[in-house]
């Protein structure tokens, strides 16, 4: 005999992860992101306009499920979306891949979060990669400057690099 237990009928889930900050108001690392939506991938992009970046890194991005649903619906992101980049090393010339490339060692993570009542710009930034690679578990929003200018001005739409990520771009 089969019981079906409340959370088991909805098809809706718990509801969207949101995030959560420590009592200094620093942004906790979000979990189980891996789970998320998966709405792009990249090799060496970073912010070194015209140059080449120091290392190519992949870089994978992510958001909540119902943050995607919500902007594929409506055509924005709702408050409390969060958009993580995992960094991971490139790895090459191993095993019977010599020629090609592919996703090596994590480095950490990264979050654009748009949060409205928490941030005059709606959006911030934050890295939780520590010293020596070591994950962070918490961290500060990058200053206005570092990220939000960049994102705002290149950012297809909502301060989101929407012609980066196809699950995005091709969605509405």
């Amino acid at each position: 005999m089969l019981i079906l237990l409340p959370a088991m009928l909805s098809s809706q889930g718990p509801g969207m992860p949101t995030p959560k900050y420590t009592d200094k108001g620093r942004l906790v690392r979000p979990e189980g992101y891996r789970e998320w939506m998966f709405v792009g991938a990249n090799l060496g992009m970073g912010y070194t306009e015209g140059q080449q970046p120091p290392k190519q890194n992949y870089h994978n991005i992510y958001m909540q499920r119902e943050a995607y649903k919500a902007y594929v619906s409506t055509g924005r992101f709702p408050d409390k979306t969060m958009l993580v980049m995992e960094v991971l090393s490139m790895g090459t010339k191993e095993s019977i891949n010599r020629n090609g490339s592919f996703e090596d060692k994590k480095i950490g993570i990264e979050v654009a979060l748009k949060d409205e009542s928490r941030f005059p710009e709606k959006w911030a930034y934050f890295n939780f990669i520590g010293e020596g690679g070591k994950p962070m578990a918490d961290s500060a929003p990058f200053k206005k400057e570092q990220c939000w200018n960049c994102h705002n001005q290149h950012g297809a739409k909502d301060n989101v690099f929407l012609q980066f990520y196809p699950a995005l771009r091709d969605a509405r």
